[in-house]
């Protein structure tokens, strides 16, 4: 096996396995995890803590317990989160930190019946304003405040500020490993992908870093790879159940970018600088763009996509549209719209954590790339 491949094989595993890399976690540690729910919660002040932040995304299965507690219409992350959450899955979290920028999540941080103790904290939605920033930075302090209390610990600025730091360096090294595996695509197949990204919500940071970072390395030692299939560029939530990503690697498609919640869009930018860590942490989300769930008037996430694919030479645009998730489904005929007047190439495609069959998918892929 080369390093390339046990490198990833690696990142697989954790990625598939996080109880393992959980349990691993406190063996060194002695330290336990807090379980961070989408979308965008402040990781870096679990991690100034010691803790572990583990990324709750929910799993494929199927749904009977949480049908009890949830509307059949809310999404399936949170559906099988429920499902998951009910059958003792996350009653080793230490905390869960519960951001609410939809519908869904405000519902369910109100019905979390596990036994880990439960922090809510509000995004501000209109995020150009100052004002904003400081309304987030008190949120976040709120937070600290509360981990401090349950963890029993002291969570001080200069900790914060190293976490930044710790996270900034990953989002480094996750850039320049998207950037590289671009020029590797029968390598870094798209399952592979996903994995060596989905593996950063399962690992201390800095030690996800470091296997970034040697695999960029291993990766540029090689000649740049001839891949005769379409490149497409995905966007959405997220791109599970990996039979979804098999399905795109068995008609030759690889994945040269994304703009996923559950993947790029967590590492597109850096924290930035400034002497208060809280602020800098809610800086950060008026800088961000391009997500359904991050009001934009502007609407820049057709253009930013558009440009993606003029960029990395992408052959089409893949809408991974997460079911009856309502800020997503809103986004869709703008950007739509955009993509057809620019002469854009784009395949809508239906997620859903509780599928019975991929028939319709592997049809809708397989007509999609004769298209093309």
């Amino acid at each position: 096996m080369s390093r390339i491949e046990a490198i990833i094989s690696e990142l697989s595993s954790i990625a598939n396995n996080p109880r393992k890399a959980m349990e691993d976690y406190k063996k060194e540690t002695g330290k336990g995890s807090v379980g961070i729910m989408p979308y965008y919660a402040p990781e870096e002040i679990v991690h100034a803590a010691g803790y572990l932040p583990v990324g709750i995304w929910g799993g494929q299965k199927s749904i009977s317990k949480a049908r009890a507690y949830l509307p059949p219409f809310a999404c399936s992350i949170m559906q099988s989160v429920v499902e998951m959450q009910l059958e003792g899955v996350y009653n080793d979290l230490a905390a869960v930190l519960f951001p609410v920028p939809c519908d869904t999540l405000k519902c369910l941080s109100q019905k979390w019946k596990g036994t880990s103790p439960v922090i809510v904290m509000t995004h501000p939605q209109n995020r150009k304003l100052e004002a904003a920033n400081k309304f987030l930075a008190e949120e976040y302090r709120l937070v600290r405040e509360k981990l401090e209390k349950i963890l029993n610990v002291q969570i001080t600025d200069e900790a914060l500020n190293h976490s930044i730091d710790v996270y900034n360096e990953n989002r480094k090294a996750m850039r320049e490993f998207t950037d590289i595996a671009a020029n590797y695509l029968n390598i870094i197949d798209p399952r592979k992908r996903h994995e060596i990204i989905k593996a950063r919500f399962f690992m201390e940071k800095s030690k996800h870093t470091a296997l970034v970072k040697e695999l960029n390395s291993e990766l540029k030692s090689l000649p740049v790879e001839d891949f005769t299939g379409k490149k497409v560029i995905l966007t959405g939530i997220m791109a599970e159940p990996n039979e979804v990503l098999d399905i795109l690697k068995e008609n030759d498609f690889a994945v040269v970018a994304d703009d996923l919640a559950q993947e790029s869009r967590l590492f597109r930018i850096d924290v930035p600088a400034g002497p208060d860590p809280l602020y800098r942490l809610a800086k950060w989300w008026q800088e961000f763009d391009g997500c359904s769930l991050a009001v934009d008037t502007k609407k820049l996430r057709g253009p930013m996509l558009m440009n993606m694919v003029n960029v990395d030479k992408a052959d089409a645009v893949v809408v991974c549209m997460m079911k009856f998730c309502d800020p997503e489904e809103f986004d869709y005929p703008i950007y739509y719209r955009q993509f057809e007047e620019a002469g854009i190439k784009s395949l809508f495609i239906e997620i859903d954590l509780e599928p019975t069959s991929f028939e319709q998918t592997k049809t809708r892929v397989q007509s999609f790339r004769e298209m093309l």
